[in-house]
């Protein structure tokens, strides 16, 4: 059977004017991520990334650890499907009605990186409007639009693979948690309550003959574990 390894990125910058970056921590994760592939000899026959700078500079800083030891390194493509679903537009669309029943929420959301638990908090209470699909107003991507993004991105690689390919695709937790959703079948709210718990740099596997796909491993860590340091494990 091939495999293909969902590689959430590292940390972005998270408070920052610019999310879409990796922190200082991220790029340690991506590192520390790729000597880890590199002592286990895993090699990959594809290497696929969203269009997000922190997912494509997770794969580069990975992978080049692969390249100073002299071991293959797959090109790097590009598919807009695994990119995360916008959380900014979705908080901007669906935070007014929320404020009759929360009216902190603006604040908290404006100090997020000062107040990460009642973030989370908000955050986790529009999404489940998000998941719901009452309160999606005209352009904004809905959870099931989204989802089938994710699963046409699926399929492509499936419909180009054969059975014997370890591919590597380096994405978000969102998309993670769509395909967690489309292979495994629980409902949207119990993988959602998985996403919250999915580490940067984390490893998941699917395992995969010809369009017929089982999860195999979910949230696996370990290169972070080994190193006993705290700071390397986190989850936005």
């Amino acid at each position: 059977m091939g495999s293909i390894y969902l590689i959430r990125h590292g940390q972005a910058s998270f408070g920052a004017d610019d999310y879409d970056v990796l922190s200082p921590v991220g790029v340690e994760q991506a590192h520390v991520l790729g000597r880890h592939l590199a002592e286990l000899g895993l090699t990959f026959d594809r290497c696929v990334a969203g269009d997000l700078r922190r997912q494509q500079h997770t794969a580069t800083a990975a992978f080049e650890h692969y390249a100073a030891l002299g071991l293959p390194v797959p090109a790097l493509e590009v598919d807009s499907a695994f990119n995360e679903f916008d959380a900014d537009a979705i908080i901007r669309a669906l935070l007014p009605d929320l404020l009759t029943t929360e009216p902190e929420a603006l604040d908290i959301l404006r100090n997020a990186a000062q107040n990460r638990s009642e973030f989370q908090r908000i955050f986790a209470l529009i999404i489940e409007r998000w998941l719901a699909g009452t309160y999606d107003p005209p352009g904004l991507e809905s959870w099931l639009g989204f989802v089938e993004r994710v699963q046409g991105g699926l399929q492509r690689i499936l419909e180009a693979a054969d059975n014997t390919q370890k591919i590597a695709v380096f994405t978000s937790g969102g998309t993670i948690t769509a395909l967690l959703h489309l292979i495994t079948r629980m409902p949207a709210a119990q993988a959602f309550e998985l996403n919250w718990q999915i580490v940067n740099t984390s490893l998941n596997q699917l395992k995969f003959r010809g369009r017929e796909v089982a999860l195999a491993s979910f949230n696996s860590h370990t290169h972070l574990q080994l190193l006993k340091a705290p700071h390397l494990i986190t989850f936005r």
